[in-house]
């Protein structure tokens, strides 16, 4: 932890995880928003989800107030009683060991029992077939990370959960643009999350968004987004099949207030509406510049007389078109005692990096906390990444030549550190 103290405090980075991510047409569109006083979530949002919606191939999409929030949504409305295969208390589910503290704490807090699985440290994710064997009896629900815009074979994961009724769930909260087959991913399971967070390939300061195409399960997402509650909006409840339904069959009940399920408050500001969907519209343009970026960074060091693969890259999945969110590097097995004071070099120049996620997620000491690793098994191949791979970020602008060179000539100097 010595190493970053300095980093702990605010600090200025010539290479950021993320450089510019706000435009100023991004801005306008948040401040026409301020203008019309209509701040709380309404017109915005909603046409923001359905141009999601359309974009990515689903029946629905529900904005929300973060990536977060969205993986919390899918948990409980998977086990919401309301729904007729719905998850239980003690029910198992298989989640990588490489996440976010975010995928696995739904399934902590709703009371499951998360069962973890190695990587392919090729790809970053799960490999199919291991995941196939880990599934028992006991397996009820299957939550995928799809890591920086890689997946492992989505087809024949829900050809499986489908045959054997587990419900399937996709963090895409890195990888919102890439496809499978040309499929987007995060759009496979029951429910599909994703992330606008400020690194992310648009970015709304903080939000998200959850999809799914049944459409009892829309309606669950849509109550436990706000209370429970059913009205609230004028710009939704109309479009809401049930709502009749509950008016109608309680009459003594204000049809605008009418609460039928538990819930929480995740939902999102038409401001952050308004950026997200400004910079939705040009997201194609966000993934070419940002595969751009990771090309001239590569070249930039496999070109250099001084190469000598001391970096491996993480490549696309095989049938994958990637959307990369930041640069998965690993560094060569040989320098693996001097990659704490490699990285805290980069920090001293200038260069933003962070791990792979959050590393093994067994060996943080939350999961201790909670026993979620009592037998304390070891995952080798996620550990080897933990204890190998950085990251560093990939910019929706071109990346600029003294950047470039910065990146090549710092990377290139870890045979002196």
């Amino acid at each position: 932890m010595s190493l970053f103290k300095k980093s702990l405090i605010q600090k200025s980075y010539k290479y950021k995880l993320l450089e510019d991510g706000i435009s100023k047409e991004d801005i306008l569109e948040a401040k026409n928003v301020l203008d019309s006083k209509q701040i709380t979530m309404a017109s915005k949002t909603r046409k923001f989800e359905e141009m999601f919606a359309k974009k990515m191939g689903t029946k629905y999409a529900l904005m929300v107030n973060s990536g977060s929030s969205a993986n919390l949504l899918a948990i409980f409305a998977a086990g919401n009683p309301l729904r007729q295969n719905n998850l239980k208390k003690g029910d198992e589910v298989i989640i990588p060991v490489l996440c976010w503290s975010t995928s696995l704490w739904p399934l902590v807090q709703f009371g499951l029992k998360p069962v973890f699985i190695d990587i392919d440290p090729k790809t970053l994710n799960v490999n199919e077939d291991e995941l196939i064997e880990k599934i028992t009896p006991k397996t009820r629900c299957i939550f995928l990370v799809n890591v920086h815009g890689n997946s492992c074979d989505l087809f024949k994961v829900k050809k499986i959960a489908k045959k054997k009724k587990i419900i399937l769930i996709e963090d895409s909260c890195e990888s919102l643009g890439s496809k499978l087959k040309n499929k987007y991913l995060g759009t496979f399971g029951d429910f599909g999350t994703f992330s606008f967070f400020y690194s992310h390939q648009i970015t709304s300061g903080e939000g998200g968004m959850i999809v799914c195409n049944n459409d009892k399960d829309y309606e669950i997402l849509f109550a436990l987004r706000s209370h429970g509650w059913l009205g609230g909006t004028r710009f939704y409840t109309r479009k809401l099949k049930s709502y009749n339904y509950y008016a109608k069959r309680y009459p003594s009940l204000d049809p605008r207030y009418i609460f039928v399920n538990s819930g929480f408050n995740l939902r999102p500001t038409d401001i952050q509406a308004a950026i997200g969907l400004n910079q939705f519209t040009r997201l194609k343009k966000l993934i070419r510049n940002r595969k751009q970026n990771r090309r001239l960074i590569i070249n930039s060091l496999k070109k250099d007389k001084r190469w000598k693969n001391q970096f491996q890259f993480i490549e696309p999945a095989k049938n994958i078109n990637p959307s990369w969110m930041g640069l998965p590097i690993i560094i060569d097995k040989k320098y693996k005692k001097q990659k704490m004071k490699f990285l805290s070099y980069l920090d001293s120049i200038g260069i933003e990096t962070r791990p792979i996620i959050s590393g093994v997620f067994t060996n943080q000491p939350a999961t201790k906390l909670y026993n979620l690793n009592p037998t304390k098994k070891k995952f080798n191949k996620a550990q080897s990444v933990q204890e190998l791979g950085f990251l560093i970020g990939l910019h929706q602008k071109k990346i600029s030549k003294d950047n470039l060179f910065l990146i090549r000539d710092s990377f290139l100097n870890i045979d002196k550190i």
